[in-house]
C-alpha cells in the first residue's frame, strides 16, 4: 500500500499510535489503524486489533454507495445518529475486530466494522463528508471530542 509506505517513510507510523489527542481515520485511515493488512500481508498502525480484509465472494467490489449503520455501543463520536442511518461509502476492503472495539457495523455481503474506537482513536469506513446530515453531525461530534481535549 502506497499509503503505508508513505507513513513508514515519513515516521508518521511511529508518531500517530502515540497521540494523546483525538484522531478520526477515514476509510483507508481506518483500515491502517489495525495490526494486520491482508494485502501484500502488511502490519498494519497497530492501533486497534484487527485485520483487514479484501471483499470476496462480494459483489460488485468496491462496495459503492449508501448504506447504514447498525450502532452495536454508545460512542461520543456517534451521538444522537439515528439507528440505520445511512453513509456513503467507497472501499474494496472491510476491517474485522474483536467486538470490544467496534461502534456499528454494516452488512454488505457479510458483516463488517464500519466505525471502530479505542481510546482517542475513532475510525469510520464510510465518508463522513459526503454522508449529508449524519455524516456532518459525526464531524460535529468528532469535533466536540477535540474541544472537550483542549
Amino acid at each position: 500500500r502506497p499509503a503505508l509506505v508513505s507513513l513508514r517513510r515519513s515516521g508518521l507510523d511511529k508518531i500517530l499510535p502515540a497521540l494523546k489527542q483525538p484522531f478520526l481515520g477515514i476509510c483507508l485511515g481506518m483500515e491502517l489503524m489495525v495490526e494486520q493488512l491482508e494485502e501484500d500481508n502488511e502490519t498494519g498502525l497497530g492501533i486497534i486489533p484487527g485485520t483487514c480484509r479484501h471483499f470476496v465472494d462480494v459483489a460488485p467490489v468496491p462496495h459503492m454507495g449508501w448504506n447504514t449503520l447498525s450502532i452495536t455501543q454508545d460512542s461520543q463520536l456517534l451521538k444522537a445518529i439515528p439507528p440505520n442511518s445511512y453513509q456513503y461509502f467507497v472501499h474494496s476492503y472491510a476491517v474485522d475486530a474483536p467486538p470490544q472495539f467496534i461502534l456499528a457495523t454494516t452488512s454488505y455481503g457479510r458483516d463488517f466494522a464500519s466505525a471502530i474506537s479505542r481510546d482517542n482513536f475513532y475510525g469510520v469506513q464510510f465518508h463522513p463528508e459526503k454522508s449529508a446530515e449524519v455524516g456532518a453531525q459525526i464531524l460535529k461530534n468528532f469535533l466536540a471530542l477535540c474541544e472537550a481535549q483542549s
